[in-house]
């Protein structure tokens, strides 16, 4: 057991924390007034991320790791809880793809019509390589515009070297998904292969070419690929963020076939703080306590500021120009 510290990227920002190494498992802390400890990249391992709880539960507690509560999950296809500690439901949007064709034909009609759109409009879409002529077609994508979705984009403005390293891992588990208009990447996939799933790390597209319905293309070509190897489902990310069930983002995922598949999520107290926060449900985090109308007006509130702030930042260029 030796205690180490572990690079993580939160909102596009890197930073180191404590961690520990235990076995072939990193486990790492972070929080503020609660510190919460988790397996490093936990949802890109390639195998379960615990084989004996007690026995990992035990060394992790004689590391002497400042932590409040340790966490844990299972993975797909195990939906079935397997231990008796305190469990939560991890909420997944996931898609089977044993079968492209039953997929595409369970799609609503009009998520078909789309990905025939964006062929029609001259959208192409196909896997590429890892590569200097993929990073610099990434960092367009990222340099398009300072905010995305109501929120400043993490992504923006970073340098070369920068988005080559945090698109670098699992290159071995990797596969990238590109499409290309007159040969300019406007949008681009890239999924880790997980045990018998495939997650996505990432999806992005070119506000500039919303009209040619990029997104649902880069899908439907990653479910292709999924089904012509032995992976059983993709994931996308969570199906509901927070209290917010009824978000565009839940309904964008179910018109291009996924659902919510629940999985168990297991937390264990290491001190009086965090029993504290299990027992009122504080480890949850803001999103989870609020109810979905006031998220909906502070998420409203945040597109409006960011909205007027672009405008502002855009007239004051065009100002200093002329």
């Amino acid at each position: 057991m030796e205690a180490i510290t572990a690079e993580v990227t939160t909102k596009g920002k890197s930073a180191r924390v404590p961690a520990v190494s235990i076995g072939t498992r990193s486990v790492l802390s972070q929080g503020t007034w609660l510190k919460t400890a988790q397996i490093f990249d936990e949802l890109w391992l390639d195998a379960p991320p615990l084989e004996d709880p007690e026995e990992f539960i035990g060394a992790l507690k004689r590391t002497g790791l400042s932590a409040d509560l340790f966490t844990f999950g299972q993975m797909l296809p195990e939906t079935k809880p397997k231990y008796s500690y305190h469990l939560e439901w991890d909420n997944l949007a996931v898609s089977p793809t044993s079968d492209f064709e039953s997929w595409w034909t369970a799609l609503p009609q009009e998520s078909r019509k789309n990905v025939r759109k964006s062929q029609k409009r001259g959208v192409s879409v196909t896997t590429v390589d890892f590569g200097d002529e993929l990073v610099h077609g990434i960092k367009a994508i990222y340099d398009e515009t300072p905010v995305r979705q109501g929120r400043r984009f993490w992504h923006y403005g970073k340098d070369l070297e920068t988005v080559r390293q945090q698109n670098s891992s699992y290159l071995d588990r990797s596969q990238f998904i590109g499409a290309f208009l007159d040969r300019e990447l406007i949008g681009f996939l890239k999924m880790v292969y997980v045990g018998p799933t495939a997650r996505i790390m990432q999806i992005l597209s070119m506000n500039r070419h919303l009209d040619k319905h990029t997104t649902n293309a880069l899908l439907a070509t990653a479910v292709e690929c999924c089904s012509k190897r032995p992976v059983s489902h993709l994931i996308y990310g969570q199906y509901v963020y927070g209290n917010k069930r009824n978000s565009s983002v839940t309904e964008f995922k179910r018109r291009n076939g996924f659902h919510e598949v629940l999985l168990p999520r297991y937390y264990l107290p290491l001190t009086w703080k965090g029993k504290l926060a299990l027992s009122t449900g504080l480890h949850r985090g803001i999103s989870d306590v609020l109810p979905e109308p006031l998220i909906n007006f502070l998420l409203d509130t945040r597109s409006f500021v960011y909205d007027r702030l672009l405008r502002l930042r855009s007239s004051r260029a065009v100002a200093n120009d002329s």
